[in-house]
C-alpha cells in the first residue's frame, strides 16, 4: 500500500443496545460493542434512553438526539472512549 492510500473509515449498518452494552455491525461483518458508561452523556443516561440509538452520516456515527450525543464509528473502533472501564467491585 502506498503511503498516501487510505482504507476506507469504518462505516455501521445497524445499532442496537442491549443492557447498557452498544453494539454496531460494520459493513465488513465485524460486530463490535463497548459498554455505555465509558462515555459521560451515556454514563448519566437512564437504560431506556440508551437504546434510542441512531445511524447517521451514512453510518459513520451514532446518534443519541434526546441525549445530544454522538460518537463516532470509527472511535469506537479505534477504542477511543471518554472514560475508563468502572472499577469491579
Amino acid at each position: 500500500m502506498s503511503p498516501t492510500a487510505r482504507t476506507a473509515d469504518p462505516r455501521a449498518t445497524r445499532a442496537w443496545v442491549t443492557g447498557r452494552m452498544v453494539f454496531v455491525e460494520l459493513t465488513d461483518g465485524r460486530q463490535i460493542g463497548f459498554p455505555a458508561d465509558r462515555f459521560s452523556r451515556l454514563r448519566s443516561a437512564d437504560d431506556e434512553q440508551i437504546k434510542h440509538v441512531t445511524l447517521r452520516l451514512q453510518g459513520a456515527a451514532l446518534r443519541w438526539e434526546d441525549l445530544d450525543e454522538d460518537i463516532s464509528v470509527q472511535g469506537v473502533v479505534e477504542g477511543r472512549f471518554q472514560l475508563a472501564l468502572p472499577e469491579a467491585a
